[in-house]
């Protein structure tokens, strides 16, 4: 069993940590709410009264904290990790934080001889009570290797995401999909409920289509991203198709602005020429946007 140094007790970090104890682990906690400290102390965890103090002796620390200028301070501040960590432990920062700050600190410890790599997790504080967290494991094969024993303490599906950075971009795109998602989703419902369409047949309805299963897995595998764009639904129809859909909401006074912004992006792939592909062309469309069109592709 390894001693691990844990950072950072919240509503994530303290199931997280007992879930650790629960595997037999050696912890050191800290965190500057004294009650969350006590109550894994209680449960076997040894108290430190600074990120350095927990870091003295430690295999592993893992940092799971609300923002990267937090987890730099941890690492790097006065009595921070760095002022006692040996150069053979593996820090594991599980905190969800700008990906660009990521790489600094990463870059920034390897400087100091240190090793560090990201594992933000997935799901929520009831799969952290239950040890279920999805792992996002930015690493090196070795320092993922070396990591899986102590992370799989806390999760049950651990997924390496490339390199040291890639478990948080690979976070932020899921969260940023799935939060949009939610707003464009509470829009249907609620032109459901203006309609005066039963919410559970639209619900069954969109269990078996891309509007419920999402593109990733359903209509982009099969055309664009296998070269194809040859028309199965035409952008041309599914821009009309929304116009309807918006003209609708707007005659019943239900606010559609993410409906209407996503219209503004098959504007721009009908003036681009692309009216009779595939609607999953959009994604090129979009790629083409952003200048990566002569970029290796997807």
């Amino acid at each position: 069993m390894a001693v691990i140094a844990f950072i950072g007790l919240g509503q994530m970090g303290s199931p997280m940590a007992g879930n650790l104890l629960k595997q037999g682990h050696k912890l050191h906690v800290f965190d500057i709410n004294q009650g969350a400290i006590a109550r894994l102390v209680e449960k076997g965890a040894q108290a430190a009264t600074s990120p350095a103090a927990a870091t003295e002796g430690a295999e592993f620390v893992i940092t799971m904290l609300p923002n990267g200028d937090l987890v730099r301070s941890v690492l790097f501040g006065e009595q921070g990790v760095c002022q006692s960590l040996s150069p053979q432990a593996l820090v594991i920062d599980m905190s969800t934080i700008h990906p660009l700050q990521t790489d600094q600190l990463i870059a920034a410890m390897s400087e100091k001889g240190f090793s560090m790599m990201d594992v933000p997790v997935g799901r929520t504080s009831d799969h952290a009570v239950a040890g279920t967290l999805l792992l996002l494991a930015g690493g090196t094969s070795a320092q993922i290797e070396r990591a899986t024993p102590v992370l799989m303490a806390m999760g049950n599906e651990l997924i390496p995401a490339g390199g040291p950075g890639m478990g948080i971009r690979v976070k932020l795109i899921n969260n940023y999909m799935s939060i949009a998602l939610n707003a464009l989703s509470a829009e249907a419902a609620v032109l459901c409920e203006a309609l005066g369409l039963s919410f559970d047949v639209a619900l069954k309805v969109m269990n078996g289509t891309p509007a419920g299963k999402g593109h990733f897995t359903t209509t982009w595998p099969n055309k664009v991203l296998k070269g194809d764009v040859s028309p199965a639904f035409m952008i041309d129809l599914a821009h009309k198709d929304l116009g309807i859909a918006l003209d609708v909401a707007n005659q019943l006074h239900v606010p559609m602005p993410l409906g209407a912004a996503s219209r503004e992006v098959y504007n721009q792939a009908r003036a681009s020429g692309r009216g009779r592909e595939d609607w999953t062309a959009l994604l090129e469309q979009v790629r083409n946007s952003a200048g990566l069109a002569m970029k290796q592709k997807m």
